[in-house]
């Protein structure tokens, strides 16, 4: 049997954090298949126990501190 990994969609707004509600910015498919969304400071949180069952962590936590190159250039 071959699996195939398909690339996981970006997180979106709609994407809660499974601990508080809080828009989520990681997403951690479990070696079991299940999967889990964290906000940052969950992430952070819980990142050792996370990396021992994870299969796959998607960290998008750069996208709070990134400003699109457009938008720095309208503000001023």
């Amino acid at each position: 049997m071959t699996t195939v990994l398909t690339p996981a969609s970006p997180l979106t707004a709609a994407d809660r954090c499974d601990r508080c509600g809080a828009q989520a910015y990681l997403r951690v498919v479990l070696l079991s298949g299940g999967e889990l969304l964290f906000c940052a400071h969950h992430g952070r949180k819980f990142e050792p126990e996370l990396k021992k069952i994870a299969a796959e962590i998607q960290d998008e936590t750069e996208r709070l501190t990134s400003v699109p190159a457009n938008t720095a250039e309208e503000e001023r």
